[in-house]
C-alpha cells in the first residue's frame, strides 16, 4: 500500500509540469510501477527469506528515491515564476523560443512573443506575421508527382477541431486546405469550436467565415459547443455536421500540402472500409519551418503509448515509396467514409481526453 500511494502521489505532481520534465517523470513512474509489480509477483511465490529481504530492500530504496524526487518537484512548483511585466526581455534569452529565432526583436516585441508562446505553446507571434497562403516545400517521394488518379472521386468534408488556438494558425489551416484541394472535391469546411474563451475566435473568426460564405454560401460551417466537450466528442460533432461522402478529421494547427487529397480519396474509393492517415511532416514550434519526417506506420506499445513504426518488410520489398503502408493504428488526424464511420460506431464518446482513439480505431477497423 505504501508503494501504491507514493506512485500515485508522484504522478499527480508530475502531470502539472510541462515539456520534457513531464515526459521524463511519467516514464520514470511507469518504470517504478512495473518494477514494484514484478516484486509483488515474486513475493507470492515460495521463495527464500533472504530473497524477500533483498526485494524489500530494493522496494524501500525505490520509495526513498520517489520521496526525494517528490520533494524536488514540490520545491520547483513552489518557486514563484518571474512575471513578464517585471522583467526585461533580455532575462528570457535562454527560452527555447529564441534559440533559433527572434534575435533581432526589440525587448518589447520579445516580451510579447514570449507571452504568446507561453499561452499557445508555439510561436503565435511569428504565425501572425506569416502569409496565410505561404509556400510549402514539396516533400513527397518523387514518384508521387507522376501518379495519376481517377477522374471521378468522392467529395470530402474537412473538419477542424480547436479550442483557444491562435487565429492565424486556424486561418492558415483553412487556406492551405482550400489552396491544395481540388475545388470539385472539397465540398465544405467545418470548424468545431470546443467552447473557446479567446475573443478572437468569436467575432474575428466569424467575420472571416461570413466573407468566405458571401462568395460561396454555406462553404464554411461553424459548430460552437456551449461547454467544453473534449476532443473525441468534438470530432463526432464535426462528423455529424458533415454532408460529403468522405470526412477528414483534423486538428486546426495543420497545413495541407500539394496533392494530399487525390491519393487518399482514391484509396477510399477502392475500398470504403479503409481509414486513411496521411503522411505527416513537422511544423517547428519556434520558427515554423517545415521538418521532413520519414515515412512510417503508426502503432502502440503495451502501455498504449502511440509509437511510430518502421514500415513492414513487405512494404520495403515493393521498392515503391508511393505505395500505401498498412498500419495497426493511427494518430488523431484521419480520413474515413462517412457512413462506414457510423457503421463501426464512430468514436467512444465516453472518452474525456485524447490519446485512446488510435488504439480504438485499430481494433474497430
Amino acid at each position: 500500500m505504501v508503494c501504491t500511494r507514493k506512485t500515485k502521489t508522484l504522478v499527480s505532481t508530475c502531470v502539472i509540469l510541462s515539456g520534457m520534465t513531464n515526459i521524463v517523470c511519467l516514464l520514470y513512474v511507469g518504470w517504478v510501477t512495473n518494477y514494484i509489480a514484478s516484486v509483488y509477483v515474486k513475493v507470492q511465490e515460495p521463495i527464500s527469506e533472504k530473497k524477500l529481504e533483498e526485494d524489500k530492500g530494493d522496494t524501500l530504496r525505490i520509495i526513498e528515491r520517489l520521496d526525494h524526487l517528490e520533494n524536488v518537484i514540490k520545491q520547483h512548483i513552489q518557486e514563484a515564476p518571474p512575471k513578464l511585466e517585471d522583467n526585461p526581455a533580455e532575462a528570457f534569452t535562454d527560452s527555447s523560443l529564441f534559440a533559433h529565432w527572434g534575435q533581432e526583436l526589440s525587448p518589447e516585441n520579445r516580451r510579447i512573443a514570449l507571452k504568446q508562446f507561453q499561452y499557445y505553446g508555439y510561436n503565435a507571434y511569428l504565425s501572425d506575421r506569416l502569409p496565410l497562403d505561404r509556400a510549402l516545400p514539396d516533400l513527397r517521394p518523387s514518384g508521387c508527382r507522376n501518379l495519376t488518379f481517377p477522374d471521378s472521386l468522392p467529395e470530402v468534408s474537412i473538419v477542424f477541431i480547436f479550442v483557444n488556438e491562435a487565429l492565424s494558425v486556424i486561418l492558415r489551416s483553412i487556406h492551405s486546405a482550400i489552396d491544395h484541394t481540388p475545388a470539385h472535391l472539397l465540398k465544405e469546411i467545418i470548424l468545431v469550436d470546443d467552447n473557446s474563451n479567446n475573443e478572437e475566435l468569436k467575432e474575428k473568426l466569424q467575420k472571416y467565415v461570413d466573407e468566405v460564405n458571401a462568395h460561396k454560401p454555406g462553404f464554411i460551417k461553424v459548430v460552437r459547443h456551449s461547454k467544453q466537450e473534449g476532443l473525441i466528442r468534438s470530432r463526432v460533432s464535426g462528423w455529424r455536421a458533415a454532408t460529403a461522402p468522405v470526412v477528414a478529421l483534423f486538428d486546426a494547427h495543420v497545413e495541407f500540402n500539394v496533392g494530399w487529397a487525390e491519393p487518399v480519396l482514391t484509396r477510399i474509393k477502392e475500398n470504403r472500409k479503409r481509414v486513411i492517415s496521411p503522411s505527416f511532416d513537422n511544423i517547428k514550434y519556434d520558427n515554423f519551418e517545415i521538418e521532413e519526417y520519414p515515412l512510417s506506420a503508426q502503432g502502440f506499445d503495451w502501455e498504449l503509448w502511440c509509437r511510430y513504426l518502421n514500415p513492414p518488410k513487405s512494404w520495403w520489398k515493393l521498392e515503391n515509396t508511393t505505395a500505401p503502408i498498412r498500419s495497426p493504428a493511427l494518430i488523431g488526424c484521419f480520413i474515413v467514409d462517412r457512413e462506414y464511420f457510423q457503421e463501426i460506431g464512430l468514436l467512444d464518446e465516453g472518452m474525456e481526453v485524447y490519446g485512446g482513439e488510435n488504439v480504438e480505431l485499430g481494433i474497430r477497423v
